[in-house]
């Protein structure tokens, strides 16, 4: 294990950072009025005014080129355009004060850059161009399933819809749909997905995220994984209590799952490995469970799920699109760690 020396770490002092996403090798902070900073740390201010909402989150496209700035547990957001509002994007009200904003923006397998979001009911998915606001895929009027859809995300490659929400139980569950099927045929955003609650996964789904195209990791956290009624556990094919697994779409199968050392929140795919972002970040190895290397003296917040009466808000974090390091907002700053 390495304890952070040499995966180094690099700090910036700047005060609040409200969000985090890259742009090329420089960070911005959309939501705190595009607040840019450079490789070397430092700071490039923009003078065009904040947002008048409560937005403490943002969302990128894979070109760039879109964003979008929200509420975790609020029931607005804005799509932009550059710097430019183009339009405002409402989300069902139904608990929003329970569970993170359901939005997401990703592209297609023909490259079109699409927003997912749900603004007309918590478990109804929407798909649209996001250049031209048409609607591409939406679910049934009633759908026959009610999770409660969350932190959206879509492969590299754009096959896969992925939605890490909740049900009633309550617990933590994780969708994956079709993206090609979803698109001739909507009802399929209405269905189980390719992974289910049970028997595939025998607990809560804390938090999952993409490796590459085609593999998906999920960590288990504190609910479920108990024995059946007879005493047995299916350890073929369930995810347990506290493990963390790595599932393929094209083979359907679990290629890996391991022992964890308790929940490990949310989770970004670097490579073979997982940050995971619980408390403080920890780097475990995806094949193995191993812990890789970890940084105690960078606080992050204790935040299991989706959802959550009282709610602790999830880390500010972003993933270069590289994989090779990761920018937390910390106490103070910014902290950038490398993970590949």
């Amino acid at each position: 294990m390495n304890d952070g020396v040499v995966l180094r770490e690099t700090r910036v002092r700047t005060g609040e950072v409200r969000s985090l996403v890259w742009d090329g090798d420089d960070l911005l902070d959309p939501v705190g009025g595009w607040r840019r900073w450079s490789p070397d740390g430092t700071e490039h201010r923009c003078e065009r005014r904040k947002f008048g909402r409560p937005y403490d989150r943002a969302v990128t496209s894979p070109s760039g080129r879109w964003t979008v700035v929200y509420g975790e547990r609020g029931t607005d957001g804005l799509l932009l355009d550059g710097r430019r509002v183009v339009r405002e994007l409402p989300r069902d009200e139904y608990h929003a004060e329970d569970f993170d904003h359901p939005v997401g923006l990703g592209a297609l397998s023909d490259g079109r850059e699409v927003l997912v979001h749900c603004p007309e009911a918590y478990n109804r998915l929407q798909i649209e161009d996001v250049a031209t606001g048409e609607r591409l895929a939406v679910a049934p009027d009633e759908p026959e399933l009610s999770p409660f859809h969350s932190r959206l995300t879509i492969s590299p490659g754009g096959r896969w819809l992925m939605s890490a929400g909740w049900v009633w139980h309550p617990a933590g569950i994780c969708r994956v749909y079709d993206l090609d099927r979803a698109l001739a045929d909507p009802s399929v955003l209405d269905g189980q997905g390719l992974l289910t609650y049970w028997p595939l996964i025998d607990a809560e789904t804390d938090s999952a995220c993409w490796l590459d195209g085609d593999r998906l990791a999920l960590a288990a956290g504190d609910i479920g994984g108990e024995p059946e009624e007879d005493g047995s556990v299916d350890e073929e094919r369930e995810l347990g209590q506290h493990q963390l697994g790595v599932w393929s779409c094209s083979t359907a199968k679990w290629l890996y799952r391991n022992e964890l050392p308790g929940p490990i929140g949310t989770i970004l795919g670097c490579g073979e490995a997982v940050l995971a972002l619980y408390g403080h970040p920890r780097l475990f190895d995806i094949r193995t469970g191993d812990l890789l290397a970890q940084w105690p003296e960078l606080s992050l917040p204790r935040r299991q799920g989706a959802y959550g009466v009282t709610h602790t808000p999830s880390p500010v974090a972003a993933l270069h699109p590289d994989g090779s390091r990761v920018a937390l907002a910390v106490k103070g700053g910014i902290a950038v760690i490398r993970v590949g």
